[in-house]
């Protein structure tokens, strides 16, 4: 039996949408800026900043944990969704599939995580749709500084 679930949240934006998708999309780089204290670093492991396909290495934190995810990026350029797809980390310890999914439509943000839990007794990742949410309104208000 699959243990596919959804969690989902919204971010009214402070700062012009394209700005905010293009920082998902294709300038990564610059999310540790904006939020050091939940996310340390992120690397280019295979391919660029702006490829679609192209993995990167995240150091962040959660819960006050330090941990690290490898992801693809999937870009729907239509529907201006970014899909970051986890291929390691700490998150597939407790799930068999993770994605984190952002939709930027009229001034706001929808993230969505969609996951498949490895067993029934695995809690759903509200902690990790926190997180997201956090990462996403410190990308905002640092784009609204300017």
């Amino acid at each position: 039996m699959a243990l596919v679930e959804k969690l989902e949240g919204n971010l009214e934006l402070k700062s012009p949408a394209e700005k905010f998708y293009k920082v998902l999309k294709s300038e990564n780089h610059h999310i540790p800026k904006a939020c050091s204290d939940k996310v340390q670093s992120i690397e280019v492991h295979e391919g660029d900043w702006e490829t679609p396909g192209s993995i990167k290495f995240w150091n962040y934190t959660v819960d006050g944990k330090a941990e690290i995810w490898k992801e693809k990026v999937e870009v729907d350029e239509a529907n201006k969704t970014v899909t970051f797809v986890a291929v390691e980390g700490h998150v597939l310890d407790l799930y068999k599939t993770y994605k984190a999914i952002v939709k930027v439509e009229r001034g706001v943000a929808k993230v969505t995580l969609e996951y498949e839990k490895l067993n029934q007794n695995v809690p759903a990742p509200n902690n990790y749709l926190q997180l997201a949410t956090n990462i996403l309104k410190d990308i905002d208000a640092h784009l609204v500084k300017g």
